[in-house]
């Protein structure tokens, strides 16, 4: 029997944060500006924000759009991610809808947060990426090794994808770094599939640069934590996320892929490009101080938020050359004649297009050399009250359980730090580690008649995981040892510490 512990340890303060909805959608299209300046971009980009967006624009021109289909009509920045489709057995792809458009976190990280200014842009994620290079799950930030703080490392552990069941209790932000496959999803995620997206948030002071990347750098905890040398100013720290309606196709034969041709997720990746005005966003960072994150409690929105129905309402004018393209679907294959990865899985490498991948890559030609296969990590919530947070970072509240009579008689290993993530409460970043315990549990069946012993490992998935067999009068006693943070056959008690206020 494997039983799971919760520690809560005090982490570092957030002063303020707002979610900003963008409830419409200006376009599904291949225009990505930053990655492909001037022509169509390779594949399809779900695109938010001002309207004023096409081949060649700039910040100055988003931010004279008509209109937003985001909450803030203040803010004509434009968010943009590869959408996500489904392809089926037949090779006709399907846009898969969007559930509540984009979220955009503005999150106040660190101090003396600064502004976005006028030309600033950025994109986060790589595109070209076909694997995850680190240990699964994520050890425990105050664990983390130098390897764990490149910015290589961080950039992998800034995208999640998070399985939605409302009839369960939440998985973190952040949880997985990988798409799961649709027989989980559809097992599983009754209410779609969560890609997140966090941004880097230090700055050297350049509005952009060659890759849109280099001049800025993730804290050395990913969220929080000290900026690197040369990048020492700190700007508001963004988190894109998106629902995706996956269990629509539930019944049909097939792989969802992200419009770049990814079916493992680890190329997902995101773009921005300001639209604010710098001295409104400025004093939004200053009054914005609401601890429910919502636009409608900002004095400084009041008269500024716009309704789903006007969000929606906001359109672009695509360029002529892809206006009557279908990036709905059914269609054959994917806009762009993108081809889909294999789903067992190999690199991305291949399209029709007339470059190998869309230019927002790392700076190294090839740094993927590792196996492209996609890790285990399943699913099934805690026995905690959770409910969502601030920052999408999801509250485990101090509810524990008791352990039973078999329990008592139990021998407990000493527990060992397995995984990490992260809380928020009021002004205060709680870090949340999983703690693992190896214990003894005896089966019996009827009265004992010889006592074996063996150790076990759980398997990798927990579809492949079975109850050991005990032959009738014989009590076997078995030591799990929970290496991939497997919930499925767990029963749990937790342990909460809180230090600080």
């Amino acid at each position: 029997m494997l039983i799971i512990g919760l520690l809560l340890v005090a982490g570092h303060a957030v002063e303020a944060f707002w979610r900003l909805p963008c409830k419409g959608r200006t376009a599904v299209a291949r225009i990505d500006p930053l990655a492909q300046f001037g022509r169509a971009s390779n594949h399809a980009h779900a695109i938010h924000g001002g309207n004023a967006f096409n081949f060649e624009s700039t910040s100055k021109d988003v931010m004279s759009s008509e209109c937003t289909s985001c909450a803030v009509k203040e803010d004509k920045s434009v968010y943009w991610t590869p959408a996500l489709y489904f392809e089926g057995d037949d090779g006709k792809t399907e846009l898969v809808e969007q559930v509540g458009g984009l979220l955009v976190y503005y999150q106040l990280f660190g101090k003396d947060v600064q502004t976005f200014q006028p030309g600033f842009q950025m994109i986060a994620g790589d595109t070209k990426r076909t694997n995850f290079t680190l240990p699964v799950p994520d050890p425990p930030t105050s664990s983390w090794s130098p390897e764990d703080k490149t910015q290589d490392a961080l950039a992998q552990k800034a995208l999640g994808f998070n399985c939605m069941n409302y009839h369960k209790k939440p998985e973190p932000t952040l949880f997985r770094h990988f798409m799961p496959d649709k027989a989980y999803l559809d097992a599983n995620c009754p209410h779609g599939v969560r890609l997140e997206l966090v941004f880097p948030s230090c700055w050297n002071g350049e509005l952009d640069s060659p890759d849109h990347k280099s001049h800025m750098a993730y804290p050395d905890l990913g969220l929080d934590g000290d900026c690197p040398e040369g990048f020492k100013t700190r700007l508001v720290t963004l988190l894109f996320e998106t629902i995706w309606d996956t269990h629509a196709f539930a019944e049909r034969e097939g792989h969802f892929v992200i419009a770049n041709g990814d079916t493992t997720g680890y190329g997902y990746h995101g773009d921005f490009i300001t639209g604010w005005d710098p001295d409104f966003l400025s004093q939004a960072i200053q009054i914005c101080q609401n601890e429910s994150g919502k636009v409608e409690d900002c004095p400084l929105f009041k008269d500024q938020l716009q309704t789903e129905a006007e969000q929606r309402a906001c359109n672009m004018t695509l360029p002529e050359v892809i206006e009557h393209e279908d990036c709905q679907g059914p269609r054959d294959g994917l806009p762009g004649k993108i081809k889909t990865s294999d789903p067992a899985i190999k690199p991305l490498d291949q399209h029709s297009g007339e470059d190998d991948r869309d230019q927002e890559e790392s700076p190294e030609d090839d740094p993927l050399t590792t196996s492209s296969s996609v890790p285990t990590l399943s699913y099934t919530a805690a026995s905690t009250g959770v409910s969502n947070a601030p920052l999408g970072i999801d509250i485990i509240s101090g509810e524990s359980s008791q352990a039973s009579a078999a329990d008592e008689d139990s021998t407990t290993a000493t527990p060992s730090i397995v995984s990490t993530m992260y809380r928020t409460e009021g002004n205060q970043v709680f870090e949340i580690h999983i703690v693992q315990e190896t214990v003894s549990v005896g089966f019996e069946d009827s009265a004992t008649a010889t006592t074996t012993e063996t150790t076990t490992e759980l398997p990798s998935s927990t579809a492949d995981a079975e109850t050991p067999e005990t032959p009738t009068g014989e009590t076997k006693k078995t030591n799990y040892l929970h290496r991939r943070a497997h919930l499925d056959h767990a029963h749990r008690h937790h342990h909460l510490h809180r230090r600080g206020a």
